[in-house]
């Protein structure tokens, strides 16, 4: 085969490893970084993707996608990428709440994405027939109907599947370099590239300063961004709310039914997640307040509260991995802060043009309903519909990207608002920490427990397969009202508690006012 060295692929990837040179120069191989460049590459744009550690990375989340994170996946792509690396099918929720316990699986949808639910999926499911090999057909010319799934995997499997696609993608070339700085024009503000320090001889630790030009540079270093502050203006936009930290443990063959699911344990403590990432392996995430005196080193730190607070709490079935996962070395089991960033949208105007902020550097959430990657894989389908070279020919035009990203940052709403929400919104509820709160923690699991309508649009919404932000308010405040009416029944007893009545309207005012208070502020500035 002869192969044309004259061609634009080959100018561009030598351009690209000569000259360091490219339309995309992204900063970050992560999620984000890696379905950016892939995307755009497929486009025909040339992307140089540059990342400070080409090992696989070792995290303790980024481990589970949800179905609409998937369906995003694929439609980049890159769904291989979940192939091959003992990654676990996930059907849905399972809640533990002081003991009881309620399945929620992922709602039925048909081949259009449309969810049904309650009633509604009864009727179409009874249209339908399931062969024995789980799929499912048509009758009477019905939709056909399947239950969407998610996937949870360790982390730096996936990351380095993503990786390889885009190594293999002739439009892009990758480099193992630290970014220090962005490159300005001389008589701008234009972003023109980046600075780096790479390691040339990794037995003395030499280095020396590279520089990469592109039209336009994507800045996609995680929760930690070096970049946010430099990019965005003083302000709350630039600093992450962090209310608690989840600790780590990698537990070996825990029997904890029913399999497939993601569990959430709550308890007298801060919600514990568990869900498998391999055949052999199951995450456990626990929760842990900042300056929580059940944590403090006078009541033995970290691990005496997972010890002696933690442990008891969950199913005893799962006790003894926790405690020979947690070992008797006293080390305290790695924890990541649990970050909260709204989009800003002074991010991504003409104040720095040449230059955006996307990824965790630009939002993030609490990572309790595992929404993270699924927003970041539909906010790279539509940044790459958005940046189509149909659209915008030319990455350099500062006004053609500034009103792409205008239109970027409405459009995204209708998922992140969403996720970003519930996400906010549901740990505040399961770890309550005053009687409003958690009568509403006992509102929201009786909810769960009628199923229908009640779990199945609240699960879509979760997984990012319903992007209707006027359901999730419904559901929220239906919530706290069964919270409050739950909340009366308790308090007043039997029909001679009715003499209550006058304190049981005020406390009832005081819980949906606490429920307005976790919800509306979220949701506002979701909203803007």
């Amino acid at each position: 085969m002869t192969i044309n060295t004259d061609s634009a692929e080959v100018r561009n990837a030598q351009r690209r490893e000569k000259f360091h040179e490219a339309d995309v120069v992204i900063v970050g191989a992560g999620v984000f970084g890696c379905a950016a460049a892939y995307a755009l590459a497929n486009q025909g744009r040339s992307v140089i993707l540059l990342e400070r550690w080409m090992h696989e990375p070792d995290r303790i989340v980024g481990e589970l996608l949800q179905p609409g994170g998937l369906q995003a996946l694929q439609k980049l792509g890159l769904g291989h990428c979940v192939e091959g690396i003992d990654a676990i099918t996930c059907y849905g929720y399972h809640v533990v709440f002081h003991g009881d316990e309620v399945a929620i699986p992922y709602p039925v949808v048909d081949d259009q994405g449309k969810v049904y639910s309650g009633e509604a999926a009864a009727r179409v499911e009874s249209t339908t027939t399931t062969a024995s090999n789980g799929t499912t057909g048509k009758v009477n010319n019905g939709p056909k109907l399947r239950r969407p799934e998610g996937r949870s995997f360790h982390h730096g499997r996936f990351i380095s599947q993503l990786r390889k696609a885009c190594a293999g993608h002739p439009n892009i070339t990758i480099f193992e370099t630290t970014v220090t700085s962005v490159i300005r024009g001389s008589h701008s503000n234009q972003v023109l590239g980046v600075e780096t320090v790479t390691t040339t001889d990794r037995d003395t630790g030499e280095k020396q300063p590279d520089f990469f030009f592109g039209q336009l540079t994507l800045i996609a270093d995680g929760y930690d961004s070096k970049f946010r502050k430099q990019l965005l203006p003083p302000g709350p936009d630039t600093t992450p709310i962090v209310r608690s930290k989840f600790y780590a443990l990698e537990l070996i063959d825990c029997p904890f039914p029913p399999s497939g699911y993601g569990h959430v344990v709550i308890g007298k403590t801060s919600p514990i997640l568990l869900y498998q990432i391999g055949t052999h392996e199951t995450r456990a995430l626990i929760d842990v307040p900042l300056d929580l005196p059940a944590a403090s080193s006078a009541n033995g730190g970290v691990r005496g509260y997972i010890e002696n607070t933690v442990v008891p709490t969950l199913p005893p079935s799962v006790r003894p991995s926790v405690l020979a996962a947690l070992g008797k070395d006293g080390k305290i089991p790695r924890s990541m802060p649990n970050s909260y960033l709204p989009a800003s949208g002074k991010a991504n105007t003409a104040r720095t043009p040449g230059v955006l902020l996307l990824g965790d550097a630009y939002n993030m959430r609490h990572p309790l309903t595992g929404g993270g990657m699924t927003v970041a894989f539909s906010d790279v389908v539509l940044l790459a519909s958005l940046l189509h070279p149909d659209r915008v020919p030319n990455l350099a035009d500062a006004a053609a990207i500034e009103t792409a990203m205008k239109e970027f940052h409405w459009r995204r709403k209708a998922w992140t608002s969403i996720i970003n929400t519930l996400a906010q919104a549901l740990y505040s509820l399961f770890a309550a920490d005053d009687w409003q709160l958690d009568a509403l923690r006992k509102g929201c699991f009786r909810y769960f427990q009628m199923g229908g309508a009640k779990t199945d649009e609240p699960v879509a919404l979760m997984g990012g397969l319903l992007h209707e932000p006027v359901v999730l308010a419904r559901h929220f405040f239906t919530v706290a009202f069964v919270a409050i009416w739950l909340h009366m029944c308790e308090r007043m007893g039997s029909v001679w508690g009715l003499w209550k009545a006058p304190l049981m309207l005020v406390e009832a005012g005081l819980i949906l006012w606490r429920a307005c208070v976790v919800f509306l502020p979220t949701i506002w500035k979701e909203a803007i």
